[in-house]
Protein backbone atom coordinates (compact mmCIF):
# COMPACT_ATOMS: atom_id res chain seq x y z
CA UNK A 1 0.00 0.00 0.00
CA UNK A 2 1.43 3.27 -0.76
CA UNK A 3 1.80 6.24 2.00
CA UNK A 4 -0.56 9.10 1.26
CA UNK A 5 0.96 12.81 2.01
CA UNK A 6 -1.65 14.81 3.90
CA UNK A 7 -0.61 18.79 3.82
CA UNK A 8 -3.78 19.88 4.30
CA UNK A 9 -4.56 20.41 7.71
CA UNK A 10 -8.25 20.58 6.94
CA UNK A 11 -8.27 16.98 5.18
CA UNK A 12 -6.17 15.86 7.91
CA UNK A 13 -8.26 16.58 10.77
CA UNK A 14 -11.60 15.10 8.75
CA UNK A 15 -9.33 11.79 8.21
CA UNK A 16 -8.97 11.46 11.86
CA UNK A 17 -12.05 12.71 13.07
CA UNK A 18 -13.86 10.37 11.18
CA UNK A 19 -12.02 7.30 12.04
CA UNK A 20 -12.37 7.76 15.29
CA UNK A 21 -16.24 6.16 14.41
CA UNK A 22 -14.73 2.78 12.58
CA UNK A 23 -13.02 1.26 15.57
CA UNK A 24 -14.80 -2.36 16.05
CA UNK A 25 -13.30 -4.17 19.44
CA UNK A 26 -15.16 -1.46 21.46
CA UNK A 27 -18.33 -0.15 20.85
CA UNK A 28 -17.58 3.78 19.87
CA UNK A 29 -17.84 6.11 22.57
CA UNK A 30 -16.60 9.65 24.04
CA UNK A 31 -13.49 7.60 26.50
CA UNK A 32 -11.35 5.91 23.60
CA UNK A 33 -11.17 9.27 21.86
CA UNK A 34 -8.38 10.99 23.97
CA UNK A 35 -6.41 7.43 24.43
CA UNK A 36 -6.44 7.06 20.41
CA UNK A 37 -5.47 10.29 19.80
CA UNK A 38 -2.40 9.48 22.06
CA UNK A 39 -1.10 6.67 20.01
CA UNK A 40 -1.74 8.30 17.32
CA UNK A 41 0.85 10.92 18.00
CA UNK A 42 3.03 8.41 19.21
CA UNK A 43 3.32 6.42 15.74
CA UNK A 44 3.55 10.10 14.13
CA UNK A 45 6.12 11.47 16.11
CA UNK A 46 8.03 8.70 15.60
CA UNK A 47 8.44 9.09 11.97
CA UNK A 48 5.82 6.63 10.66
CA UNK A 49 2.89 6.48 8.21
CA UNK A 50 0.04 6.76 10.25
CA UNK A 51 -2.61 3.71 10.01
CA UNK A 52 -6.14 4.24 10.28
CA UNK A 53 -6.81 5.93 13.41
CA UNK A 54 -9.66 3.41 14.46
CA UNK A 55 -7.41 0.29 13.75
CA UNK A 56 -4.75 1.97 15.88
CA UNK A 57 -7.95 1.72 18.88
CA UNK A 58 -9.11 -1.33 18.29
CA UNK A 59 -5.13 -2.47 18.36
CA UNK A 60 -4.30 -1.07 21.71
CA UNK A 61 -7.50 -2.20 23.32
CA UNK A 62 -6.74 -5.91 22.48
CA UNK A 63 -3.19 -5.50 23.41
CA UNK A 64 -3.93 -3.73 26.85
CA UNK A 65 -6.97 -5.94 27.43
CA UNK A 66 -9.37 -2.86 27.45
CA UNK A 67 -12.02 -5.26 25.24
CA UNK A 68 -13.40 -8.15 27.21
CA UNK A 69 -12.57 -10.21 24.41
CA UNK A 70 -15.90 -10.48 22.60
CA UNK A 71 -16.25 -7.76 19.52
CA UNK A 72 -19.38 -5.67 20.37
CA UNK A 73 -22.96 -6.58 18.93
CA UNK A 74 -24.31 -3.30 19.08
CA UNK A 75 -21.88 -1.41 16.81
CA UNK A 76 -23.41 1.60 15.01
CA UNK A 77 -23.77 1.45 11.19
CA UNK A 78 -21.41 3.86 9.59
CA UNK A 79 -22.71 6.03 6.90
CA UNK A 80 -20.81 5.00 3.80
CA UNK A 81 -18.96 2.09 5.09
CA UNK A 82 -20.44 -1.08 3.68
CA UNK A 83 -21.74 -3.34 6.40
CA UNK A 84 -19.94 -6.11 4.43
CA UNK A 85 -16.61 -4.65 4.98
CA UNK A 86 -17.17 -3.71 7.88
CA UNK A 87 -17.85 -7.67 8.85
CA UNK A 88 -14.74 -8.51 6.55
CA UNK A 89 -12.23 -6.19 8.92
CA UNK A 90 -13.34 -7.87 11.71
CA UNK A 91 -13.19 -11.49 10.42
CA UNK A 92 -10.26 -11.48 8.76
CA UNK A 93 -8.05 -8.48 10.41
CA UNK A 94 -9.73 -8.61 13.99
CA UNK A 95 -10.06 -12.29 13.93
CA UNK A 96 -6.18 -13.12 13.11
CA UNK A 97 -4.78 -10.62 15.34
CA UNK A 98 -7.09 -12.57 18.70
CA UNK A 99 -5.57 -15.53 17.46
CA UNK A 100 -2.44 -14.64 16.82
CA UNK A 101 0.37 -15.85 19.64
CA UNK A 102 3.29 -13.56 19.01
CA UNK A 103 0.76 -10.55 19.36
CA UNK A 104 -0.51 -12.36 22.57
CA UNK A 105 2.84 -12.62 23.60
CA UNK A 106 3.52 -8.81 22.91
CA UNK A 107 0.53 -7.97 24.29
CA UNK A 108 1.57 -9.45 27.71
CA UNK A 109 4.93 -7.65 27.55
CA UNK A 110 3.45 -4.14 27.00
CA UNK A 111 0.82 -4.63 29.93
CA UNK A 112 3.89 -4.67 32.10
CA UNK A 113 5.01 -0.83 30.80
CA UNK A 114 4.12 1.94 32.82
CA UNK A 115 3.11 5.67 31.75
CA UNK A 116 4.82 6.45 28.25
CA UNK A 117 6.48 3.48 27.27
CA UNK A 118 2.85 1.69 26.75
CA UNK A 119 2.18 3.87 23.51
CA UNK A 120 6.25 3.48 22.40
CA UNK A 121 5.26 -0.33 22.96
CA UNK A 122 1.94 0.42 20.63
CA UNK A 123 3.84 2.36 18.34
CA UNK A 124 6.64 -0.42 17.78
CA UNK A 125 4.22 -2.96 17.06
CA UNK A 126 2.44 -0.81 14.72
CA UNK A 127 5.88 -0.13 12.67
CA UNK A 128 6.61 -4.22 12.81
CA UNK A 129 3.06 -5.20 11.62
CA UNK A 130 3.30 -2.03 8.59
CA UNK A 131 7.04 -3.53 7.72
CA UNK A 132 5.90 -7.52 7.58
CA UNK A 133 2.71 -6.50 5.79
CA UNK A 134 3.88 -4.00 3.36
CA UNK A 135 1.50 -1.68 4.51
CA UNK A 136 1.42 2.35 4.07
CA UNK A 137 -0.13 4.49 5.39
CA UNK A 138 -0.83 8.36 5.58
CA UNK A 139 1.59 10.79 6.77
CA UNK A 140 0.04 14.20 8.46
CA UNK A 141 1.75 16.38 10.73
CA UNK A 142 1.34 15.77 14.37
CA UNK A 143 0.72 19.37 14.81
CA UNK A 144 -2.72 18.43 13.66
CA UNK A 145 -3.23 15.59 16.44
CA UNK A 146 -1.62 17.91 19.16
CA UNK A 147 -4.49 20.19 18.15
CA UNK A 148 -7.49 17.42 18.60
CA UNK A 149 -6.09 17.05 22.37
CA UNK A 150 -6.55 20.65 23.04
CA UNK A 151 -10.35 19.87 22.42
CA UNK A 152 -12.51 18.39 24.54
CA UNK A 153 -12.69 14.69 23.52
CA UNK A 154 -16.90 14.79 22.75
CA UNK A 155 -16.59 18.16 20.49
CA UNK A 156 -14.03 15.38 18.56
CA UNK A 157 -16.55 12.92 18.71
CA UNK A 158 -19.53 14.84 18.09
CA UNK A 159 -17.94 16.71 15.17
CA UNK A 160 -16.36 13.43 13.57
CA UNK A 161 -20.19 11.71 13.27
CA UNK A 162 -21.39 15.17 11.81
CA UNK A 163 -18.55 14.56 8.97
CA UNK A 164 -20.20 11.48 8.45
CA UNK A 165 -23.06 12.11 7.95
CA UNK A 166 -22.78 15.33 6.18
CA UNK A 167 -20.05 14.00 3.57
CA UNK A 168 -20.18 10.44 3.70
CA UNK A 169 -16.86 8.26 4.52
CA UNK A 170 -13.65 9.91 3.32
CA UNK A 171 -12.45 7.61 0.37
CA UNK A 172 -9.07 7.42 1.67
CA UNK A 173 -10.61 6.27 4.83
CA UNK A 174 -11.96 3.35 3.38
CA UNK A 175 -8.80 2.54 0.74
CA UNK A 176 -7.00 1.87 3.83
CA UNK A 177 -8.96 -0.78 5.72
CA UNK A 178 -9.38 -2.77 2.33
CA UNK A 179 -5.54 -2.76 2.31
CA UNK A 180 -5.72 -3.69 5.98
CA UNK A 181 -8.10 -6.69 4.97
CA UNK A 182 -5.88 -8.01 2.09
CA UNK A 183 -2.47 -7.73 4.07
CA UNK A 184 -4.59 -10.09 6.84
CA UNK A 185 -5.08 -12.29 3.97
CA UNK A 186 -1.27 -12.79 2.89
CA UNK A 187 0.91 -12.20 5.78
CA UNK A 188 1.82 -14.84 8.39
CA UNK A 189 2.41 -13.61 11.52
CA UNK A 190 1.88 -10.15 12.92
CA UNK A 191 5.07 -9.95 14.60
CA UNK A 192 8.26 -11.60 14.18
CA UNK A 193 9.67 -13.60 17.08
CA UNK A 194 12.98 -10.91 17.52
CA UNK A 195 10.29 -8.44 17.57
CA UNK A 196 8.85 -10.20 20.68
CA UNK A 197 11.76 -10.71 22.18
CA UNK A 198 12.69 -6.58 21.81
CA UNK A 199 9.44 -6.23 23.78
CA UNK A 200 9.56 -8.65 26.32
CA UNK A 201 13.27 -7.86 26.97
CA UNK A 202 12.42 -3.80 26.52
CA UNK A 203 15.01 -3.19 23.79
CA UNK A 204 12.20 -1.97 21.62
CA UNK A 205 12.21 1.01 23.90
CA UNK A 206 16.09 1.27 23.64
CA UNK A 207 18.39 3.57 21.31
CA UNK A 208 18.66 2.82 18.12
CA UNK A 209 22.13 0.71 18.50
CA UNK A 210 21.02 -1.09 21.24
CA UNK A 211 18.16 -2.04 19.60
CA UNK A 212 19.73 -2.82 16.19
CA UNK A 213 22.37 -4.94 17.53
CA UNK A 214 20.18 -6.98 19.60
CA UNK A 215 17.79 -7.62 16.62
CA UNK A 216 20.93 -8.69 14.91
CA UNK A 217 22.45 -10.94 17.84
CA UNK A 218 18.74 -13.04 17.91
CA UNK A 219 18.36 -12.93 13.93
CA UNK A 220 22.22 -14.67 13.76
CA UNK A 221 21.40 -17.02 16.85
CA UNK A 222 17.96 -18.24 14.66
CA UNK A 223 20.08 -18.80 11.65
CA UNK A 224 22.97 -20.74 14.11
CA UNK A 225 20.39 -23.35 15.18
CA UNK A 226 18.79 -23.64 11.97
CA UNK A 227 22.41 -25.06 10.71
CA UNK A 228 22.57 -27.50 14.39
CA UNK A 229 21.04 -30.80 14.46
CA UNK A 230 18.00 -31.14 17.03
CA UNK A 231 19.30 -33.72 18.64
CA UNK A 232 22.84 -33.77 20.49
CA UNK A 233 26.04 -33.90 18.28
CA UNK A 234 28.48 -36.52 18.79
CA UNK A 235 31.30 -35.69 20.43
CA UNK A 236 34.74 -35.16 18.92
CA UNK A 237 37.07 -37.85 18.94
CA UNK A 238 39.78 -35.95 20.00
CA UNK A 239 38.92 -34.15 22.51
CA UNK A 240 39.74 -34.16 26.54
CA UNK A 241 38.18 -35.45 29.50
CA UNK A 242 38.58 -33.60 32.89
CA UNK A 243 37.92 -36.30 35.55
CA UNK A 244 36.86 -34.16 38.95
CA UNK A 245 36.00 -35.10 42.40
CA UNK A 246 32.65 -35.93 43.04
CA UNK A 247 31.49 -34.12 46.11
CA UNK A 248 28.89 -35.78 48.25
CA UNK A 249 26.03 -33.33 47.87
CA UNK A 250 26.16 -34.85 44.09
CA UNK A 251 24.94 -37.63 45.04
CA UNK A 252 21.51 -38.52 47.25
CA UNK A 253 19.00 -40.97 46.98
CA UNK A 254 16.11 -40.89 45.01
CA UNK A 255 12.48 -42.41 45.74
CA UNK A 256 10.69 -43.77 48.82
CA UNK A 257 10.44 -46.71 50.03
CA UNK A 258 9.90 -49.27 47.24
CA UNK A 259 9.31 -52.78 49.27
CA UNK A 260 9.28 -54.57 53.06
CA UNK A 261 12.57 -56.34 53.89
CA UNK A 262 13.38 -58.32 56.86
CA UNK A 263 16.85 -56.71 57.17
CA UNK A 264 16.86 -52.70 57.80
CA UNK A 265 18.05 -49.96 60.47
CA UNK A 266 15.37 -49.08 63.76
CA UNK A 267 14.64 -46.16 62.13
CA UNK A 268 12.73 -48.14 59.19
CA UNK A 269 11.13 -50.84 61.26
CA UNK A 270 6.97 -51.11 60.55
CA UNK A 271 5.50 -49.68 63.82
CA UNK A 272 3.11 -53.21 64.10
CA UNK A 273 6.12 -55.17 64.93
CA UNK A 274 6.35 -53.44 68.27
CA UNK A 275 3.37 -55.85 69.19
CA UNK A 276 5.62 -58.33 69.93
CA UNK A 277 6.99 -56.97 73.05
CA UNK A 278 6.06 -58.51 76.23
CA UNK A 279 6.50 -56.97 79.73
CA UNK A 280 6.32 -60.24 81.41
CA UNK A 281 8.47 -62.99 79.54
CA UNK A 282 12.35 -62.49 78.86
CA UNK A 283 13.30 -63.15 75.87
CA UNK A 284 10.11 -61.83 74.42
CA UNK A 285 8.72 -62.70 70.72
CA UNK A 286 10.49 -59.10 69.61
CA UNK A 287 14.09 -60.20 70.54
CA UNK A 288 13.29 -63.85 69.62
CA UNK A 289 12.63 -62.66 65.79
CA UNK A 290 14.80 -59.93 65.71
CA UNK A 291 17.67 -62.67 66.18
CA UNK A 292 16.19 -64.88 63.69
CA UNK A 293 15.86 -61.45 61.26
CA UNK A 294 12.04 -61.86 61.22
CA UNK A 295 11.09 -58.18 62.04
CA UNK A 296 10.01 -56.60 58.68
CA UNK A 297 11.76 -53.14 57.98
CA UNK A 298 10.82 -50.65 54.87
CA UNK A 299 13.25 -50.86 52.51
CA UNK A 300 14.49 -48.20 50.21
CA UNK A 301 15.71 -47.90 47.04
CA UNK A 302 19.02 -47.84 46.94
CA UNK A 303 19.88 -46.13 43.56
CA UNK A 304 22.24 -43.17 43.60
CA UNK A 305 21.52 -40.23 41.01
CA UNK A 306 24.08 -38.60 39.73
CA UNK A 307 24.65 -35.13 38.57
CA UNK A 308 28.17 -33.71 36.95
CA UNK A 309 28.80 -30.21 37.62
CA UNK A 310 30.02 -28.50 34.34
CA UNK A 311 30.88 -25.40 34.25
CA UNK A 312 31.67 -23.64 30.59
CA UNK A 313 33.12 -20.21 30.76
CA UNK A 314 33.16 -17.70 28.31
CA UNK A 315 36.28 -14.95 28.48
CA UNK A 316 36.08 -11.41 26.45
CA UNK A 317 39.07 -10.45 25.76
CA UNK A 318 39.67 -7.08 25.76
CA UNK A 319 41.03 -6.97 22.13
CA UNK A 320 37.40 -8.10 21.11
CA UNK A 321 36.50 -4.47 20.88
CA UNK A 322 38.59 -4.62 17.55
CA UNK A 323 35.86 -6.97 15.88
CA UNK A 324 33.69 -4.50 15.80
CA UNK A 325 33.99 -4.60 12.21
CA UNK A 326 31.76 -5.22 9.24
CA UNK A 327 33.17 -7.48 6.88
CA UNK A 328 31.63 -7.15 3.31
CA UNK A 329 31.43 -10.91 3.45
CA UNK A 330 29.51 -11.56 6.68
CA UNK A 331 25.69 -10.48 7.24
CA UNK A 332 26.97 -8.08 10.66
CA UNK A 333 29.73 -7.20 12.20
CA UNK A 334 32.01 -9.55 13.82
CA UNK A 335 31.51 -9.30 17.04
CA UNK A 336 27.52 -9.59 16.88
CA UNK A 337 28.19 -12.97 15.19
CA UNK A 338 30.28 -13.57 18.69
CA UNK A 339 27.42 -12.78 20.80
CA UNK A 340 25.07 -14.57 18.70
CA UNK A 341 27.38 -17.77 18.68
CA UNK A 342 27.82 -17.39 22.80
CA UNK A 343 23.73 -17.11 23.01
CA UNK A 344 23.04 -20.18 20.81
CA UNK A 345 25.95 -22.25 22.87
CA UNK A 346 24.05 -21.59 26.12
CA UNK A 347 20.73 -21.96 24.81
CA UNK A 348 21.49 -25.95 22.91
CA UNK A 349 23.94 -26.62 26.13
CA UNK A 350 20.94 -25.98 28.68
CA UNK A 351 18.54 -27.72 25.84
CA UNK A 352 21.62 -30.71 25.58
CA UNK A 353 22.30 -31.12 28.79
CA UNK A 354 19.39 -30.69 30.96
CA UNK A 355 19.85 -33.97 33.02
CA UNK A 356 23.46 -31.69 34.66
CA UNK A 357 24.55 -29.27 36.79
CA UNK A 358 25.46 -26.68 34.90
CA UNK A 359 26.46 -23.03 35.19
CA UNK A 360 27.89 -21.01 32.70
CA UNK A 361 30.00 -17.87 33.49
CA UNK A 362 30.51 -14.84 31.26
CA UNK A 363 34.01 -12.73 32.47
CA UNK A 364 34.94 -9.60 31.32
CA UNK A 365 38.64 -9.34 32.32
CA UNK A 366 39.72 -5.81 33.07
CA UNK A 367 42.23 -4.01 30.70
CA UNK A 368 44.73 -1.63 31.91
CA UNK A 369 42.84 1.62 31.34
CA UNK A 370 39.05 1.33 30.74
CA UNK A 371 36.65 -1.20 29.80
CA UNK A 372 35.81 -1.22 26.42
CA UNK A 373 33.35 -3.94 26.32
CA UNK A 374 30.50 -2.27 28.72
CA UNK A 375 28.04 -2.17 25.76
CA UNK A 376 28.58 -6.10 24.87
CA UNK A 377 28.05 -6.79 28.57
CA UNK A 378 24.91 -5.00 29.13
CA UNK A 379 23.57 -6.28 25.95
CA UNK A 380 24.40 -9.93 27.08
CA UNK A 381 22.79 -9.49 30.36
CA UNK A 382 19.31 -8.50 28.54
CA UNK A 383 19.73 -11.24 26.20
CA UNK A 384 20.01 -13.58 29.25
CA UNK A 385 18.06 -12.22 31.20
CA UNK A 386 15.37 -15.27 31.32
CA UNK A 387 18.71 -17.97 32.17
CA UNK A 388 20.34 -15.43 35.12
CA UNK A 389 16.84 -14.86 37.17
CA UNK A 390 17.34 -19.10 37.31
CA UNK A 391 20.36 -19.13 38.39
CA UNK A 392 22.15 -20.83 35.70
CA UNK A 393 24.01 -17.47 34.08
CA UNK A 394 25.88 -15.44 35.66
CA UNK A 395 28.15 -12.18 34.22
CA UNK A 396 30.92 -10.77 35.74
CA UNK A 397 32.10 -7.36 34.22
CA UNK A 398 33.70 -4.57 36.27
CA UNK A 399 30.45 -2.07 36.09
CA UNK A 400 29.32 -4.66 38.37
CA UNK A 401 26.18 -6.38 36.78
CA UNK A 402 26.31 -9.45 38.47
CA UNK A 403 29.14 -10.48 41.26
CA UNK A 404 30.67 -14.59 40.91
CA UNK A 405 31.21 -16.05 44.26
CA UNK A 406 34.91 -14.42 44.73
CA UNK A 407 35.69 -10.87 44.65
CA UNK A 408 35.04 -8.97 41.59
CA UNK A 409 38.54 -7.19 41.32
CA UNK A 410 40.54 -10.51 41.78
CA UNK A 411 38.31 -12.18 39.00
CA UNK A 412 38.67 -9.92 36.37
CA UNK A 413 42.29 -8.08 37.42
CA UNK A 414 43.88 -9.42 33.86
CA UNK A 415 44.36 -13.21 32.41
CA UNK A 416 46.38 -14.57 35.21
CA UNK A 417 43.56 -13.84 37.48
CA UNK A 418 41.14 -15.48 35.22
CA UNK A 419 43.30 -18.58 34.82
CA UNK A 420 43.01 -18.87 38.49
CA UNK A 421 39.77 -18.49 38.75
CA UNK A 422 39.10 -21.15 36.37
CA UNK A 423 41.60 -23.78 38.15
CA UNK A 424 39.79 -23.10 41.50
CA UNK A 425 36.63 -24.23 39.72
CA UNK A 426 38.12 -26.80 38.42
CA UNK A 427 38.22 -28.50 42.20
CA UNK A 428 35.17 -29.70 42.18
CA UNK A 429 33.62 -29.05 38.44
CA UNK A 430 34.06 -30.01 34.99
CA UNK A 431 35.43 -26.96 33.48
CA UNK A 432 35.43 -25.96 29.86
CA UNK A 433 37.07 -22.52 28.64
CA UNK A 434 36.46 -20.29 25.50
CA UNK A 435 38.58 -16.99 25.35
CA UNK A 436 37.12 -15.17 22.67
CA UNK A 437 39.05 -11.91 21.10
CA UNK A 438 41.56 -10.98 18.28
CA UNK A 439 44.44 -12.53 20.01
CA UNK A 440 44.72 -14.56 22.88
CA UNK A 441 46.12 -13.53 25.82
CA UNK A 442 45.33 -16.14 28.97
CA UNK A 443 48.03 -18.50 30.23
CA UNK A 444 47.45 -22.40 29.73
CA UNK A 445 45.75 -23.82 32.51
CA UNK A 446 45.82 -27.26 34.22
CA UNK A 447 42.50 -28.35 35.36
CA UNK A 448 40.05 -26.41 32.62
CA UNK A 449 40.52 -27.60 28.77
CA UNK A 450 40.84 -24.12 27.34
CA UNK A 451 39.94 -23.26 23.81
CA UNK A 452 40.43 -19.68 22.50
CA UNK A 453 38.32 -18.27 19.45
CA UNK A 454 40.36 -15.81 17.18
CA UNK A 455 38.08 -13.35 15.44
CA UNK A 456 40.79 -11.47 13.77
CA UNK A 457 39.14 -12.45 10.24
CA UNK A 458 35.93 -12.66 8.30
CA UNK A 459 36.77 -16.27 9.15
CA UNK A 460 36.77 -17.88 12.83
CA UNK A 461 39.91 -19.90 14.14
CA UNK A 462 39.32 -22.48 17.25
CA UNK A 463 42.67 -22.95 18.73
CA UNK A 464 42.93 -25.56 21.69
CA UNK A 465 45.67 -24.92 24.74
CA UNK A 466 48.05 -26.78 22.69
CA UNK A 467 47.81 -24.68 20.33
CA UNK A 468 46.27 -26.93 17.61
CA UNK A 469 44.25 -24.81 15.31
CA UNK A 470 41.32 -26.21 13.41
CA UNK A 471 40.84 -25.22 10.15
CA UNK A 472 37.54 -25.36 7.70
CA UNK A 473 37.03 -25.04 4.06
CA UNK A 474 34.29 -23.37 2.67
CA UNK A 475 33.32 -20.46 0.02
CA UNK A 476 31.20 -18.56 2.31
CA UNK A 477 32.27 -17.19 5.66
CA UNK A 478 29.28 -17.46 7.68
CA UNK A 479 29.43 -21.23 6.99
CA UNK A 480 33.21 -20.71 9.06
CA UNK A 481 31.28 -19.42 11.39
CA UNK A 482 28.66 -22.38 11.93
CA UNK A 483 31.38 -24.69 11.37
CA UNK A 484 33.28 -23.53 14.89
CA UNK A 485 30.00 -24.04 16.36
CA UNK A 486 29.57 -27.31 16.02
CA UNK A 487 32.99 -27.86 16.70
CA UNK A 488 32.79 -26.22 20.02
CA UNK A 489 29.41 -28.67 21.14
CA UNK A 490 31.24 -31.65 20.00
CA UNK A 491 33.89 -30.78 22.31
CA UNK A 492 31.51 -29.40 25.09
CA UNK A 493 28.69 -31.91 24.68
Amino acid sequence: MKTVELRDATSAREYLLQGLWFQRVLKPGVESVKPALEWALEVTSSGQPLPPIGFLADLGAIAFGIESGKLPKDSPAIPGWPTAAARTYEDFLLGKIYADWTFERASEALRRYTGHDRAKGLAYIVKQFRDRAHLGGVELSPGVIRGLLAKSPEDNWREGYDLLVRDGASPLLLNQYEELTRAARRIGDILGGEDVIALEQRTALADMGAYVAHRQILQMAAKFEERLPLRPVRPWAGRKEVPTRVLDEDQYPVGGYSSISNRGSIESLLHSQLAFMETEESPDLFDVKFVRDELFFYARDENQFLRRRRVFVFVFNPSLAEARFKDATLPCQRIVLVQALVLTLIRRLSDWLSQDALRFLLLFPKPPETWPLLDEAKLMDVLLIEQRGRGVVTLAHPTGLDVPPQPLAAILDGPAAVSHFCDQLARTSQVHVLEIGTYPQMPDVEGPVLHTLVVNADKPELREGSGIVQEWIADDPFDDWCEALMRILQLWV
